[in-house]
């Protein structure tokens, strides 16, 4: 039976990574339409999404399936409870993805405007924490998934900051409205985006050391020397 249980659970893990590669892409997509004012990336975006839900539903039914057949215990437990939970993560990245998606088609129906720099810049440290994060899982890898919670630290202060530009950008450009506010829409999926990647390092912690991570301060949180996101 233990050899059974580990086929599925391999099984499983296949599932939940091939999950996470189109997340990944789709995510990828959706930031490069944002810069490129590509509708038809981003509308590619929006139908992938279909893709993502039917997978998160298969990767779903397949943990309920082992813990029913099964009843795994100790780190086959910790490792299906975490699935469960990095499967709802990646599915509401997913859909954060088709919202940035949906944001840069409408960019594209407004007057051309630069977008500013921290906004690329937070945009790529939340692509480095998501590829991080799918590694650390990948690896079972606690240092990396370490790494992420750090870089979350990055992205918290790099919004506030973005906030207040944009805010000044208004200000001197009223012209520019339209296209602002939807800026500022995707700063704010930018922040959920890296909370979500930060819930997916979590998760990894806890199915590799059975450390529950979650409401600790960050001074409570055991550091990584020697690494950073994007250094």
């Amino acid at each position: 039976m233990a050899r059974h249980l580990q086929k599925e659970i391999e099984r499983l893990k296949k599932k939940i990574l091939a999950l996470g590669a189109v997340v990944e892409e789709n995510l990828r997509q959706a930031f490069a339409a944002i810069e490129s004012r590509d509708a038809e990336a981003a509308r590619h975006v929006i139908l992938a999404d279909a893709v993502v839900d039917e997978n998160e539903v298969e990767v779903e039914e397949e943990c309920l399936k082992i813990l029913a057949l099964y009843q795994p215990v100790a780190v086959d437990l910790r490792y299906i409870v975490a699935v469960i939970k990095i499967n709802n993560d990646l599915e509401r990245i997913g859909d954060l993805g088709v919202n940035v998606a949906e944001r840069a088609v409408q960019l594209t129906q407004t007057e051309p405007i630069t977008v500013p720099a921290k906004l690329l810049a937070m945009a790529e440290r939340v692509e480095s924490m998501l590829e991080r994060a799918l590694d650390a899982l990948v690896r079972s890898d606690p240092a990396l998934a370490r790494l992420v919670l750090a870089a979350d630290d990055e992205v918290d202060e790099l919004y506030p900051l973005l906030i207040d530009e944009l805010k000044a950008e208004i200000r001197a450009h009223l012209d520019r409205l339209d296209a602002l506010v939807l800026l500022f829409a995707v700063a704010r999926y930018l922040e959920r985006l890296a909370d979500h990647t930060t819930n997916i390092a979590e998760d990894v912690l806890y199915m590799t050391e059975g450390e529950i991570t979650r409401h600790q301060t960050p001074a409570a949180l055991p550091t990584v020397e020697g690494d950073q996101i994007g250094g």
